[in-house]
């Protein structure tokens, strides 16, 4: 049971699931009230792996009767990914504890 656990599980960063399609980033959980979009504008070359180096960071709702437009709260550009997460995880905290 543990190993099918495991499988389904992913990626988990401060207790919040984070999966990557392409270049964006979503961390946190459709069944809350908010979740965190990144995507990656632009990467550098650092020896042989490209490194984001402009990530675009958006505090989102999760009600799909809303324009994608409309569900912005929140939207800030991070010149890293270790940046950029590091506003998500704040970011999406402090909204889920608002209630």
């Amino acid at each position: 049971m543990s190993e099918n656990k495991a499988k389904t599980e992913g990626l988990i960063y401060r207790g919040r699931p984070l999966r990557r399609v392409d270049n964006f980033i979503y961390y946190g959980t459709m069944s809350d009230k908010y979740i965190i979009m990144m995507q990656v504008l632009d990467t550098k070359k650092e020896q042989d792996l490209n490194v984001a180096s402009r990530v675009s960071v958006q505090l989102q709702l999760t009600d799909p009767s809303l324009r994608s437009r409309d569900r912005i709260v929140k939207k800030s550009e991070k010149d890293s990914l270790y940046a950029a997460m590091d506003v998500a995880a704040i970011w999406l905290e402090r909204a889920l504890k608002e209630k």
